[in-house]
C-alpha cells in the first residue's frame, strides 16, 4: 500500500545557530533553509575562522537576519552585540558543525569568541544551562577519537548538552570514518524529535476552546467581545506540534490552521460551544478554555433586524452557561483543566477565587492594564496560578511564546 505525503517537519522555533570552522560549515547553508522551512527564526553567530569556508552574506540571506561574529562592532559606534540577549531571545542553540575546538571551548569555558559567550549565557533549564543546546559535531576520525574530544563532549553531555550525530561516511581528509556531520535535514528532524517529539501530550487528546462567541440581539447585531482567538490557536498548534490530538472549538474568527492533528469545530454562540465541549471533553486528557465567552446573551432574539425608533431600545440579559465550570465538576477521573481569566482590577484576587471556586489545576491570567496583552494584539504577559503553589509571572512574550509555557506546565500536571 503506498503511504501518503510526508508532512513537513513543523518546529516554530526561535534557533541561535554558531557555526564554526570546520569544513562542514559549507552545509550551514542547507541548514539555514531546512530550519526556516521547519517555521524556525534563525539568528546566525559564526566564529571568525567559519568566514573561510562559507560567507556570512550567504547565511544572512537565508536566514534574513545578519550574520553576527564579534562582541563588538567594529565601525567606531561603540555598539556590541549582546550575547546575553541573544541567549534570552533563542528557544534552542544549535552549533552545526561543531569543531573540536569549538566543543573544547564549551566544555571548558574559554570564553573568546561571540558564540561562546552566548552558550555561556543561554538560561538554565531543569539539566542545567546546556539543556536547550544541541552540538553537531563534525571533524576527522582520529579527532573524534581523540581522549581529549570524548573527555569534552562527556563533560557537555553531564551539562544538559544534546548531541546529534555524527556519522560515519567520506571525510574531507580522504579517508573514510566516524566524524562526518549530520545532513542538515536529519539535524532538523532530530532537533524535531528531542524538542517536541517526546512530549507528555503526545499520545493525549485535549480540548482548546478560543475565540469568542456571539449572542444575537437580532440576525443582524449581536453581543461580543474583541477576542482574536490567537492565544487559542497557538495553543492548539503547539500541542498538534507536540503530539497531541487537539480537538478545537472556535468562535467567529478570521485564523485558519492546517496543521495535522488538529480537529476544528465552529461555533457562533456560547451556547453552541457549550454543547460542543460538553460532546468532546469526557474524551480527553485535558482541557484548556482559552475562549472568551460572553457572560450574558438577550434573553429574547429578534427574528428580523430592530429598526431605529426615537425611543431608547432596552435589551434584557440572563447570563450564559459557564462552560468551564460545568466541565470542571463533570470531568473524568485524571482529566486536567485549564482555565483563563481577563481581569481589569485586583487582578491575582480575583484570579485565585476563580481557581478556587471552580477547582481548576491550573489558571492563566492576563490583564487588560498590561501594555501588549489582551485582545488583538500578538503578544500577551500571564500569571500562571495553580493551587498550593506561588503564582508564576511571565514576561511579555509572543503568544507561540506563552503557548509553549503553558504547555510546559500542562505537561508537568500530567
Amino acid at each position: 500500500m503506498a503511504s501518503g505525503p510526508v508532512p513537513p517537519i513543523a518546529l516554530n522555533r526561535k534557533v541561535l545557530l554558531g557555526v564554526s570552522g570546520g569544513i562542514a560549515a559549507y552545509k550551514s547553508a542547507i541548514l539555514v533553509r531546512e530550519l526556516v522551512k521547519a517555521g524556525c527564526e534563525v539568528q546566525v553567530v559564526m566564529t571568525p575562522s567559519a568566514h573561510d569556508l562559507v560567507t556570512p552574506l550567504t547565511l544572512a540571506t537565508l536566514s534574513k537576519r545578519p550574520v553576527l561574529t564579534d562582541l563588538f562592532v567594529r565601525d567606531g559606534s561603540g555598539q556590541w552585540n549582546d550575547h546575553v540577549h541573544l541567549a534570552r531571545w533563542a528557544d534552542v542553540m544549535l552549533v552545526a558543525p561543531a569543531t573540536a575546538n569549538t566543543l573544547a571551548k564549551m566544555a571548558n569555558g574559554l570564553c573568546d569568541n561571540l558564540l561562546i559567550a552566548c552558550y555561556l549565557s543561554m538560561p538554565g533549564g531543569t539539566e542545567g544551562t546546556g539543556s536547550r543546546v544541541f552540538v553537531a559535531p563534525a571533524m576527522d576520525l582520529e579527532m573524534w577519537k581523540d581522549a581529549s574530544t570524548v573527555a569534552n563532549l562527556e563533560r557537555l553531555r553531564a551539562c544538559g548538552v544534546r548531541t546529534i550525530g555524527p556519522e560515519s561516511g567520506e571525510l574531507a581528509s580522504g579517508l573514510s570514518g566516524e566524524g562526518r556531520m549530520s545532513e542538515p535535514a536529519d539535524i532538523v528532524a532530530a532537533l524535531a524529535q528531542s524538542l517536541v517529539g517526546n512530549s507528555r501530550l503526545r499520545g493525549r487528546t485535549v480540548l482548546i476552546s478560543a475565540g469568542p462567541t456571539q449572542e444575537a440581539i437580532d440576525p443582524v447585531r449581536y453581543i461580543g467581545n474583541r477576542s482574536s482567538g490567537r492565544m487559542g490557536f497557538a495553543l492548539a498548534e503547539e500541542a498538534a506540534l507536540r503530539g497531541a490530538t487537539v480537538q478545537l472549538v472556535a468562535g467567529p474568527v478570521s485564523l485558519r490552521t492546517d496543521r495535522p492533528g488538529i480537529h476544528r469545530t465552529d461555533v457562533v454562540s456560547a451556547a453552541e460551544m457549550a454543547e460542543a465541549c460538553r460532546s468532546l471533553a469526557p474524551a480527553c486528557d485535558a482541557v484548556i478554555m482559552s475562549a472568551a465567552v460572553a457572560d450574558f446573551r438577550p434573553k429574547r432574539s429578534a427574528d428580523s433586524k430592530i429598526k431605529k425608533g426615537g425611543g431608547v431600545l432596552d435589551i434584557e440579559l440572563e447570563p450564559t452557561e459557564d462552560i468551564l465550570a460545568t466541565l470542571s465538576a463533570t470531568r473524568p477521573a485524571g482529566q486536567v483543566v485549564v482555565g483563563f481569566a481577563l481581569e481589569t482590577n485586583n487582578e491575582r484576587a480575583h484570579a485565585q477565587d476563580k481557581l478556587v471556586r471552580k477547582k481548576l489545576d491550573l489558571l492563566v491570567l492576563n490583564s487588560l492594564q498590561d501594555p501588549g496583552a489582551g485582545f488583538g494584539v500578538d503578544t500577551n504577559k500571564v500569571t500562571l496560578l495553580a493551587p498550593g503553589t506561588d503564582p508564576a509571572e511571565l514576561p511579555l512574550m509572543s503568544k507561540p511564546e506563552v503557548a509553549r509555557a503553558i504547555l510546559d506546565r500542562l505537561e508537568e500536571l500530567l
